[in-house]
C-alpha cells in the first residue's frame, strides 16, 4: 500500500491584524477609465466573497493602472 503525501488536516485560518485588509485593499480608480472600472468592480465582488487574494490583485493592478498607464496619456 503507498502512502499519501497529502496533509489530511485544514490549514489553520490566518487572521489579519485589524486594518490590514483595508491598507491592503487602499487604491483610487481613475474617473472615467474603464479598465480601473472593471478592476474596482471585481475587486468589490472578491471582497464580499471574502477572497482576499484575488481582491488585492485588483487592488494592486488599479495602483499599477492608475500609476502607469494613465501617466502616459
Amino acid at each position: 500500500m503507498a502512502t499519501t503525501k497529502h496533509k489530511t488536516t485544514p490549514e489553520p485560518v490566518i487572521e489579519l491584524p485589524i486594518g490590514f485588509e483595508a491598507w491592503l485593499l487602499d487604491c483610487v480608480p481613475v474617473p472615467l477609465c474603464g479598465v480601473c472600472a472593471a478592476n474596482h468592480n471585481q475587486m468589490t465582488e472578491a471582497r464580499e466573497k471574502g477572497d482576499i487574494r484575488i481582491a488585492a490583485r485588483h487592488a494592486s493592478e488599479i495602483r499599477s493602472h492608475a500609476s502607469g498607464a494613465h501617466d502616459r496619456a
